[in-house]
């Protein structure tokens, strides 16, 4: 059972690591070219996914959270009132 477990997270491990390496503009891969990744992760399964997690994935821009905007009533929006 637990041998079962091991093979399913695997798998779960490399195929996420294909399909995110696959899905990754080129120019935002990290330390070696795109195609080198992708035979990095077919042939070294899920070691080669791990170090595409860690080495090769594009680092995540936190990008600012959007405030909410503001209400304006309509007499005092200047879009508003250009359309009338």
């Amino acid at each position: 059972m637990f041998d079962a477990l091991i093979a399913i997270g695997s798998l779960a491990i490399w195929l996420f690591g294909l399909f995110d390496c696959a899905r990754t503009d080129q120019d935002r891969v990290r330390n070696l070219p795109k195609w080198a990744w992708l035979l990095i992760i077919i042939f070294f399964t899920a070691v080669g996914a791990i170090a595409w997690l860690l080495v090769g994935r594009p680092k995540s821009i936190a990008s600012p959270r959007p405030r909410p905007g503001r209400m304006i009533p309509p007499d005092d929006n200047p879009d508003f009132l250009k359309q009338l």
